[in-house]
């Protein structure tokens, strides 16, 4: 069966389900009328830009194209991920930066190379849906892992403190927490894991056989993307978290204010 083609017409339309739900807000007086309003012009205009960058850099096929759309995507993502677990960690950009993009080329770079073998390293068609899959859920985890830790290591100062007095080593000082904000920040990923395709149709799943995949090779695709996401999850919050907990002690070893 051929795919459904939507154009602005079909938008319309649907736009009458954000109709809808601004009029819920407006009778039961919710107030977000005005939020669901810039949220659905942001994620039209959003979305039909990336549509149009894809598309030239689909059509082309060029390399510089398809990496200057992931250098966009990691950027993106990367201060969504920092201004989440705050500002005050200094140089905290270019780590959380460099831990997602470490995380992500490993994992993408192992399908692309082992799973997928792609006669061109910089096939578009899979390689930026899946490294802006992996992009995102690796920067949900990192943010989810810092934001923890730091907010931890704020409540438990006195704990600390008390752990390098006793002559802990700062590692060993806040290795319980890393050790739980690491836990925090993979759960997710292991959660979307264990309901899929029982509680829930993952997007990727549904999104191919949208576009004609029979179901059993949407299975195999969307497994594979499960365990990419996991592993680069896992990997990216390793990272932020070693990062995070040698930038909050001081050369002297002591916590900074």
């Amino acid at each position: 069966m051929d795919l459904i083609q939507l154009d602005i017409v079909h938008l319309a339309w649907a736009l009458g389900l954000i109709a809808i739900a601004i009029g819920l807000s407006t009778i039961e007086r919710l107030g977000l009328e005005w939020r669901l309003l810039t949220a659905t012009v942001r994620a039209i205009a959003q979305l039909f830009g990336v549509g149009f960058v894809l598309e030239v850099a689909f059509a082309g096929n060029n390399p510089v194209a398809v990496i200057v759309v992931l250098i966009l995507i990691l950027t993106t993502a990367a201060l969504v991920a920092r201004n989440r677990i705050g500002k005050k960690i200094p140089q905290l950009l270019p780590i959380v930066w460099g831990a997602l993009l470490l995380s992500t080329a490993l994992s993408v770079g192992y399908v692309n190379l082992l799973v997928l073998r792609s006669p061109t390293w910089y096939e578009p068609r899979y390689l930026v849906p899946l490294a802006a899959i992996v992009l995102g859920q690796a920067m949900n985890g990192a943010a989810i892992a810092g934001e923890h830790l730091v907010s931890t290591i704020n409540a438990s100062r006195i704990e600390i403190e008390t752990h390098l007095s006793l002559g802990a080593t700062p590692t060993q000082a806040v290795a319980f927490y890393r050790k739980e904000a690491i836990r925090a920040g993979i759960i997710p990923s292991l959660n979307s894991m264990a309901i899929a395709g029982v509680i829930t149709l993952p997007g990727f799943f549904t999104g191919q056989i949208l576009g004609g995949v029979s179901p059993f090779q949407a299975a195999f695709y969307q497994m594979l993307v499960l365990f990419m996401v996991a592993t680069a999850t896992l990997i990216a919050t390793l990272l932020v978290t070693k990062a995070v907990c040698l930038k909050v002690f001081n050369s002297a070893d002591q916590l900074i204010n």
